[in-house]
């Protein structure tokens, strides 16, 4: 007797159901997305519980005849795609012919659809066909699923709670709705509404509808193109960073995307304007040829390969950079009377006399920060470079207070001294013969084997800046010498601190971001540190090489490092005005 058999159609839909519906967000996604293929332009989902006791979703697309309507639920039925050809030119959010199929099978359906004069309706229970009668229906379709799982309790019990379920959806219909910003959403559960999109055709404007004023007012346009993508969107300033990569929404041709190439070039471009573990809102759309896009790697469709992958990175990483570095800001205090509280909010600096004053000063990574200054060629951030601030003292040995006409302003001194150390260092690395400083007393590190020979592969990029280093016996290397630009004091653990860094970025050797790594970790050890008192002629000289940086409003890790209350302000603080 044969032990193959070809498996029931409503099993091989169970099982297919196991990779598209996955929640109760997998089914919302399905059945939105079908709408927006059926040109709906008004798209509602009302939910009961978070998804889990019911899902509506009703448009105002073409809808369809009595024909249509019970073929749809048939495996591998779909109106987008007829021959092998077309998989090279899907421009729909749906193709497979799957979705409608697997929900249908672990569920209870009703669909009330129609294209014309007369209506269908449709109730399917775990696959099998119940009902098909007439009905006065508006044109477009009404689907509503309930008991989802119900006959798969292997799944039902990995359902998660009704908040869970319900952020969930909350999450794609917010995507989904940036994507389409020309189609109305609203989604509603348990009768109140939770997201409503007006449909306007206006990015921003659904920016402002989904993430409130805040977010939308500091958001900063981007737009870009090369031979084969155009890139659209905005892209959220440094002071609105979120704790988690949810916000990265990217659409390739309309469609939602998780692709952790683009995610790292967007996550890059603000490399120096975050801290570690932060991460920017950004709402990027790019469109391209959809020969160059295969969205066939996964029934949900959000996972895709593409052509040209590293001009598009390229495109994306620079046109970010550029953007954010072209609207470097002062982050300015303000009063929030109804909170009584005090939060930051980003402005353009005033424009003030071009003199500024420089007075020399003791420290040595200060002066080596002005050494064989091009002033043409330092300073891009003029606005900046024309405020003339005067250092009036120091609070807590960690924050320096300057004023001009303007107002007040405050400065992390540890924070302004390493965003000049840090550019500083970059300079020197660029230097084609780096100079470098014997010591008088070489430091030998002694490694276990498999960090000896990591190191011992990339050593080769700390000689390039002047490290002086060889073998010493096994295992062991010895450090003769270090470049000129590494200040006094920086031997023992803050060397050993370099050699350990070679070796954590061994594994995918990057050497830019290993230099970029490397500057930021000594670019911290020598800067001034909190508690640390500075004269009147020291706080002038870091506030004039302040000004000199391209980037002087930020530390190299991203913390703000200057930060403005203006007169106005201070006044209204102090009810001097009202």
């Amino acid at each position: 007797m044969s032990k193959i058999r070809i498996m029931s159609e409503n099993l091989a839909n169970k099982i297919a159901a196991g990779e598209v519906v996955e929640k109760c967000a997998s089914v919302v996604k399905e059945l939105v997305e079908n709408s927006i293929d059926a040109g709906a332009s008004n798209i509602k989902v009302s939910l009961v519980d978070g998804g889990l006791t019911g899902i509506t979703v009703s448009d105002n697309g073409s809808g369809m005849d009595k024909e249509d309507a019970v073929l749809s639920f048939s495996r591998h039925a779909t109106s987008k795609i007829y021959k092998d050809d077309d998989l090279f030119f899907i421009e729909t959010l749906g193709f497979r012919g799957e979705a409608l199929a697997s929900i249908a099978s672990v569920s209870e359906v009703n669909m009330d659809t129609c294209s014309g004069d007369v209506g269908t309706h449709v109730h399917i229970k775990g696959g099998v066909l119940d009902e098909v009668s007439a009905t006065s229906a508006r044109k477009g379709t009404t689907i509503s699923i309930t008991n989802l799982f119900y006959n798969t309790p292997a799944r039902l019990k990995y359902l998660k709670s009704e908040a869970t379920e319900l952020n969930n959806c909350v999450q794609f219909i917010e995507k989904l709705a940036l994507s389409r910003p020309d189609k109305a959403f609203t989604l509603i559960n348990n009768d109140r509404v939770v997201v409503k999109t007006s449909g306007s055709n206006n990015l921003l404007k659904v920016i402002h509808e989904i993430y409130g004023l805040n977010v939308s007012s500091n958001m900063l346009e981007i737009k870009a193109s090369s031979d084969d993508f155009e890139i659209t969107g905005f892209v959220g300033k440094p002071g609105i960073l979120k704790k988690n990569r949810n916000h990265f929404n990217t659409f390739v041709n309309g469609r939602i995307i998780r692709n952790n190439e683009i995610n790292r070039a967007i996550n890059d471009a603000y490399y120096t304007y975050k801290h570690e573990g932060f991460y920017p809102i950004v709402v990027i759309n790019i469109a391209t040829d959809p020969t160059l896009v295969d969205v066939n790697i996964h029934p949900t469709k959000q996972d895709i390969k593409m052509s040209k992958m590293d001009v598009l990175v390229k495109l994306l990483y620079e046109t970010i950079k550029e953007t954010l570095y072209n609207n470097l800001l002062i982050p300015n205090a303000i009063v929030d009377e109804k909170l009584n509280d005090v939060k930051t909010e980003f402005i353009e600096p005033a424009i003030y006399d071009k003199d500024t004053k420089v007075t020399e000063v003791i420290q040595t990574s200060l002066d080596l920060a002005s050494d064989n200054s091009d002033e043409d060629n330092i300073i891009k951030n003029v606005s900046f470079k024309r405020l003339k601030l005067y250092p009036i003292g120091q609070v807590h040995g960690t924050y320096i207070i300057a004023e001009n006409e303007d107002g007040m302003f405050i400065l992390d001194q540890h924070a302004a001294h390493e965003r000049i150390n840090y550019e500083m260092i970059k300079k020197r690395f660029a230097d084609e013969e780096p100079t470098y400083t014997d010591m008088l007393i070489p430091m030998s590190i002694e490694l276990n084997t498999s960090d000896f020979e990591m190191f011992m592969a990339n050593k080769q990029v700390l000689e390039n800046l002047g490290f002086k280093i060889e073998e010493f016996g096994i295992n062991t290397i010895i450090i003769k010498g270090h470049p000129t630009w590494l200040t006094k004091n920086f031997e023992g653990d803050n060397l050993k601190s370099i050699v350990d860094l070679v070796i954590t970025n061994n594994r995918n050797f990057n050497k830019d971001r290993f230099l970029d790594s490397l500057a930021k970790m000594i670019s911290c050890k020598m800067s001034v540190k909190a508690n640390e008192h500075l004269s009147l002629e020291q706080m002038e000289k870091l506030l004039d090489d302040l000004v000199k940086c391209d980037n002087p409003y930020n530390c190299c890790h991203g913390r703000p490092s200057i930060m403005k209350f203006t007169s106005y302000e201070l006044e209204k603080m102090f009810k001097r005005v009202m």
